[in-house]
């Protein structure tokens, strides 16, 4: 049996902590989760280290565990670069054994190259300094390394049309971009497909959604808007979101028709076509 000799992130040892509190004070997950008022299955991604308390629970689980503010003090120096509604997001991407993402205009974070991101972070910050710009970039494609390393996690990417049609950065950004996708899917790092126009409706049209599956704790699901994301893991609506998945991903095109329109795409914003 192979054993996991990676070192422990400070989020993992953070959990491991909470685990070990926890049992010394006498308490399940369940009877912890009834205090701090939140579902068995969130203490479960604490104590695995995918998941961190926002400050309010970690203030009630020091009172839960008489731990005298330790909790909360620690979480300060865990505190991620990432947006607040994405952090744990992050988190849990570089430990998911399974990642399902479905983009309806944009192409997912995790495969965005530098200029195509850059493109968009320029387009919503109108008051940006390069400096702001530059550490925004190197933050959003740090999160590329899980597609550089191991063949994991597995890495589902659903599109729709419109990710390939909308010009961002220019054409010869969106040229590399579209390339970039579909030589991570020949290499066999990425099982692509695509939704085009012509489906009409589908299970996902109104939303961005994130997948994912991990190897000793449940799956969860992630929708996300302007400034905003809801991380879900409840059991009922993750199966709910897996269930849309599966219809929109049964009206798509095949991986090998997919990865044709994407080269076709690139090629027409190279030519000016777009």
């Amino acid at each position: 049996m192979s054993v996991d000799r990676r070192p422990r992130t400070p989020r993992e040892k953070y959990g491991e902590e909470l685990r070990l509190r926890r049992i010394a004070a006498g308490l399940t997950q369940e009877q912890l989760s009834e205090i701090i008022v939140c579902s068995p299955t969130l203490i479960s991604h604490y104590e695995s280290g995918r998941r961190l308390p926002k400050p309010d629970d970690a203030r009630r689980i020091d009172l839960a565990l008489g731990t005298d503010g330790f909790f909360e003090r620690w979480l300060q120096d865990l505190e991620s670069k990432c947006p607040d509604h994405f952090a744990a997001v992050a988190e849990l991407e570089q430990q998911a054994r399974l990642i399902q993402q479905f983009a309806l205009s944009l192409v997912p974070g995790v495969l965005q190259t530098d200029d195509y991101a850059r493109a968009l972070f320029r387009a919503y910050s109108p008051n940006h300094t390069t400096e702001e710009l530059d550490e925004a970039v190197v933050i959003r494609t740090k999160r590329r390394r899980i597609l550089e390393g191991p063949p994991r996690p597995v890495v589902w990417t659903l599109l729709d049309e419109a990710v390939l049609r909308r010009c961002i950065g220019g054409s010869q950004v969106m040229a590399e971009q579209l390339r970039k996708i579909a030589e991570l899917t020949e290499a066999g790092r990425l099982r692509l497909h695509v939704l085009p126009y012509g489906v009409g409706a589908h299970a996902l049209l109104e939303s961005y959604l994130t997948l994912m599956s991990f190897e000793d704790s449940a799956p969860v699901a992630y929708v996300e808007g302007f400034l905003t994301g809801n991380l879900m893991d409840d059991p009922a609506l993750v199966a709910a979101s897996q269930t849309a998945y599966a219809l929109a991903l049964s009206d798509a095109l095949s991986q090998q028709e997919s990865l044709a329109l994407v080269r076709a795409a690139a090629e027409e914003h190279a030519d000016g076509h777009q």
